[in-house]
């Protein structure tokens, strides 16, 4: 199966659980997006490493990054490798003393150790096929201001649209919803109508 390599990109609050998080990831050589959804805790831990900034105390990815060290066992790379029912699952490539092994983990504490190990972060086709993101091309003709195809008024802001009823939007509107939350970087919302659509083409 072919790998894709990714990075994060952005941290931000879910729009659909409290209390949760999306991080959202890129794929290097192209226009995907993938968002995940994770919890605070995780979120804050990525957010302290991407900044760079030294807690008091050790977080707990600190602490087994340490773990790690001590033993001499260096991550290599996180894989992204499964997508089931919605969640994603990882695992973590390390190699010890010329061996190399894996380990079961979940995909946030994944990108926590991978953030603070700087390094690569890869998934899989199939799962940017399932749950990816295509941002529109750069340089394609843009339609009139203040005008949806229809001669209407386009849709307000993407995070106006009511997620718990998409089956009430027309196909029309949820494109030009798409649009936005696309424009917005607004990964989860646009994931979420984009899942709608594909359910409607299918059926």
């Amino acid at each position: 199966m072919k790998r894709v390599e990714l990075e994060i990109i952005n941290l931000s609050h879910s729009v659909s659980q409290a209390q949760s998080y999306a991080v959202v990831l890129k794929e290097r050589q192209g226009n995907r997006r993938l968002p995940i959804i994770i919890g605070s805790c995780e979120a804050h831990s990525i957010a302290i490493a991407l900044e760079q900034m030294s807690p008091a105390r050790p977080l707990t990815h600190d602490l087994f990054k340490s773990v790690l060290e001590t033993f001499q066992v260096e991550l290599r790379e996180v894989v992204i490798n499964n997508l089931l029912d919605g969640i994603f699952y990882a695992r973590l490539v390390c190699t010890h003393q010329g061996e190399t092994f894996e380990i079961d983990s979940r995909t946030s504490d994944a990108l926590a150790l991978a953030v603070r190990f700087d390094c690569p972060i890869f998934t899989y086709e199939f799962i940017l096929d399932a749950a990816g993101i295509i941002l529109p091309e750069e340089g394609l003709e843009e339609e009139e201001p203040g005008l949806s195809p229809h001669g209407s008024a386009p849709p307000g802001p993407a995070d106006r649209i009511n997620l718990n009823a998409l089956e009430n939007y027309s196909e029309n509107d949820l494109e030009e919803y798409l649009k936005k939350a696309l424009d917005n970087e607004e990964y989860e919302v646009a994931a979420k109508i984009r899942d709608e659509l594909r359910r409607r083409k299918s059926s």
